[in-house]
């Protein structure tokens, strides 16, 4: 449940609902651990305060559209890449990702691998 802003009571939310919010924030988390950045380091590389990303990450703040887009180019992923978060798609997404920024000689280790696996 989901407290009312207008007036503080709890409502129920449909059971389709999908905290965006969250989703975001654990996504943002995900895409910069795997660059093995701190959230100082890329606060700083973003030319934000040190503590800015660890502001988004511990729900304290969201970015402005722009910043979004900074933080995009500085992970190296497109905005669509950025939100492919949804449950269905969150480990081929993941796993895409990761298999993206492995050395070509890995890459190939992976694919006979899968050959391997048909």
């Amino acid at each position: 449940m989901q407290a009312d802003k207008e007036n503080g009571r709890k409502r129920q939310l449909p059971p389709e609902y999908i905290d965006y919010e969250s989703k975001f924030i654990e996504r943002l988390t995900q895409l910069r651990q795997l660059q093995r950045v701190s959230c100082r380091e890329m606060s700083l590389a973003l030319g934000q305060s040190e503590g800015y990303i660890n502001k988004i990450e511990n729900h304290k703040a969201l970015p402005s559209m722009q910043i979004f887009f900074y933080i995009c180019s500085y992970l190296g992923v497109t905005p669509e890449e950025f939100f492919a978060f949804l449950p269905e798609q969150s480990k081929t997404q993941n796993f895409c990702d990761r298999f993206a920024r492995l050395p070509e000689e890995k890459q190939d280790h992976i694919l006979l691998l899968l050959e391997d696996m048909e």
